[in-house]
């Protein structure tokens, strides 16, 4: 008697074992990849990021990757780009993707949790209370990009993306990423007087962290992009709103503590970096034509001042007549600055791989 209920002891444990990691596993099993909004050969799939103070999170990987020539071996090197949005934004500059195919790199983003493709049902857009929780994003992208045969990523963000992306470099230092490229990076804040404020409202924000922070009520940039308005493009605003919406205290000093982090000497980013900046800066809420050519969000004099402390290799480049998101800007705005781009990369990183001959072609812009 003693030995059967053993038996049945023993058999019951296993079952539970097996159906334990049964569920654990199918937890586990990433989302296959489907084909992306933006069409013509770009793919997405979520990545389900557990918890934070919200609830469930996802953050959402997009890519559109090369055609290569069959003769490649494993030793050959095979680049990719990681974009990471800013701000009131999402991944939809098929544009700049479709260039970096062009030359030979495979192209990843990021929807980072609680913006674009990655907002569910119920949550806050864009709110953060510590940048440090958009790291996993990145990481999953970049662990996704390994296992896809890429050896050396060249990070780039744009605005609030571009500090996101600074400061993972300078906590991580992964040693796939060679490169950094910052599209109007948000080191510093361009509110005038009121920045005096700034840290009352930080101190706010560690008691009240949803605390409603109004953003005023202008849609002048988005009217210097939008085709309805004044610009070239076309992008979901409910995903990318028009006027941009009320923050909290609790991201306000998530930003604020981000920024303080690369100053002085703290950053300690050691790859290369471009830094790409307007020429000039605009205010006043209500669009002129003057908005098309300049960056209507951020201090541009801000952007350099703390873009070079980031680390010892920093390329400063001022674009003349740029929007706030450079590669938004007007075709012969943007069309020297993609050349610049992949001048740079061709100086600071040693030759990679070639690609097919039909894909290897000269750009026409050039």
């Amino acid at each position: 008697m003693h030995t059967g209920y053993c038996h049945i002891l023993f058999s019951t444990l296993l079952l539970l074992t097996l159906a334990i990691f049964s569920a654990g596993s199918h937890a586990q099993t990433p989302e296959k990849w489907q084909p992306d909004l933006l069409g013509d050969g770009y793919e997405m799939r979520h990545v389900d990021q557990g918890s934070d103070y919200t609830g469930p999170v996802i953050s959402t990987i997009i890519r559109k990757v090369c055609h290569r020539d069959s003769a490649a071996t494993a030793s050959d090197v095979r680049r990719g780009v990681l974009y990471v949005h800013g701000f009131n934004d999402y991944f939809f500059q098929q544009e700049m993707g479709d260039r970096f195919v062009d030359h030979g790199y495979d192209f990843y983003a990021v929807d980072l949790r609680r913006y674009g493709r990655s907002l569910t049902a119920g949550q806050k857009p864009f709110d953060v209370r510590d940048m440090a929780s958009y790291f996993p994003d990145i990481d999953s992208a970049l662990v996704e990009m390994q296992h896809n045969g890429i050896s050396e990523v060249i990070l780039m963000g744009h605005s609030t993306g571009g500090l996101t992306t600074a400061y993972f470099e300078s906590r991580r230092h992964p040693e796939i990423i060679k490169a950094l490229i910052l599209n109007s990076p948000f080191l510093d804040w361009n509110q005038g007087w009121k920045e005096r404020l700034i840290p009352a409202v930080g101190m706010l924000g560690r008691l009240f962290p949803d605390f409603p922070i109004s953003q005023g009520t202008s849609t002048a940039y988005a009217e210097s992009l939008l085709k309805g308005y004044h610009g070239e493009w076309t992008y979901n605003t409910g995903w990318k709103l028009i006027q941009s919406p009320p923050v909290t205290a609790g991201w306000i000093r998530a930003i604020t503590e981000a920024q303080h982090a690369l100053r002085d000497g703290h950053a300690d980013i050691r790859i290369p970096i471009l830094l790409l900046y307007s020429s000039e800066s605009i205010s006043g809420s209500e669009w002129t034509p003057a908005h098309n050519r300049a960056d209507g969000v951020l201090d541009v004099s801000d952007i350099k001042k703390f873009g070079r402390e980031l680390g010892p290799d920093v390329t400063c480049v001022k674009v003349i007549g740029g929007l706030h998101d450079l590669v938004l800007s007007a075709p012969e705005i943007r069309e020297p600055l993609y050349r610049y781009i992949f001048n740079w990369l061709d100086r600071t990183l040693p030759p990679a791989s070639p690609l097919p001959d039909s894909q290897n072609q000269p750009d026409q812009n050039s």
